[in-house]
């Protein structure tokens, strides 16, 4: 027996259910949380997809989210034919997905014909459910004062399903140069502190593996980048002689950064990785044999507190 169509409230609820747990948290101040972008393609159903189901054409259930992450990375919008170009989407579909978005809240459209963007409705969402699961209260307070210590950008990655997820944010640079990247969900791993961080704590069988698996690039990041598989190795090994890892000029020109992994309390399985990251001026070697040991107190105690929250859960496994 057919179920009856399934609306786009119910479809979104069930995606931020299951998919608010990973979500991403991005603080760009001290004391304020402006973005929250879903990552993961679980699979949902939206009316739209029923509707075509129902007219006996086959239909990927994950279209919905996949719009959703595209917008994402996207603050200003993206008109109807762009967003169904780039998911491969017919444009009759993709505008009834958005209609029934649209219709729930969780996208706008200023005008007829104008760019579609994601609504602070997803914002909400998201901040309730971190709130609700104590990483707001026993995560962020950390990062905030890592922040202030250091005067510059703090990241919080989680390890999640074989992958580096940036969960939150802190910006303790209040004047001079001010280093905010525009970063998707994933972290790189080949070319940021967080990545060689994490990687540093793996044999490297495993490094090469996770690394083809997300794609190595060679292009696209800053002269430093490694540009072959062995001058990646050379990076992790030196984060593991270290027991941290620093990058100059690494992930993008004029900047630099140093990252430790964060470890459960129990023992040595790493659930995450923690960065304070600059410009160059500011960022040098000294400055970062400076900061370490905040770093890696910061990391310490998220492992400690961070224990049995949610959005350790699936790292932890």
């Amino acid at each position: 027996m057919l179920e009856r169509p399934v609306s786009a409230f119910t479809a979104v609820s069930h995606l931020i259910g299951k998919l608010l747990s990973q979500t991403i948290a991005v603080r760009t101040g001290i004391n304020s949380i402006v973005n929250i972008i879903p990552y993961l393609s679980t699979r949902v159903t939206l009316r739209s997809n029923w509707n075509m189901f129902h007219c006996g054409m086959e239909v990927p259930m994950d279209r919905a989210v996949a719009i959703v992450e595209l917008l994402s990375r996207h603050a200003s919008g993206l008109p109807l034919m762009t967003i169904a170009d780039d998911l491969a989407i017919p444009r009759s579909a993709t505008h009834r997905l958005l209609g029934d978005l649209r219709d729930e809240g969780y996208v706008r459209q200023d005008y007829e014909g104008g760019a579609y963007r994601l609504t602070a409705k997803i914002v909400a969402l998201g901040f309730t459910y971190l709130s609700a699961a104590g990483a707001t209260s026993r995560v962020q307070p950390v990062l905030d004062r890592l922040a202030e210590e250091t005067g510059e950008l703090v990241t919080l990655a989680v390890i999640d399903a074989g992958r580096l997820i940036r969960l939150a944010k802190a910006q303790g640079a209040r004047r001079g140069l001010l280093y905010n990247p525009d970063e998707g969900a994933e972290v790189y791993l080949a070319a940021t502190s967080n990545g060689h961080a994490w990687l540093s704590c793996l044999d490297d069988e495993e490094v090469l593996q996770l690394v083809a698996k997300q794609g190595f690039k060679r292009e696209g990041y800053g002269p430093n980048a490694p540009r072959s598989l062995k001058e990646l190795l050379d990076f992790v090994e030196r984060a593991r002689a270290a027991g941290c890892a620093k990058i100059f000029e690494t992930y993008e020109a004029g900047t630099a950064a140093v990252a430790v992994p964060i470890f459960r309390a129990d023992g040595a399985v790493p659930i995450g990785t923690v960065s304070v990251a600059g410009p160059c001026i500011r960022m040098t070697e000294s400055m970062m044999d400076r900061i370490t040991p905040a770093l890696v107190d910061a990391a310490r105690e998220i492992g400690q507190k961070g224990a049995g929250l949610p959005i350790f859960d699936r790292a932890e496994h």
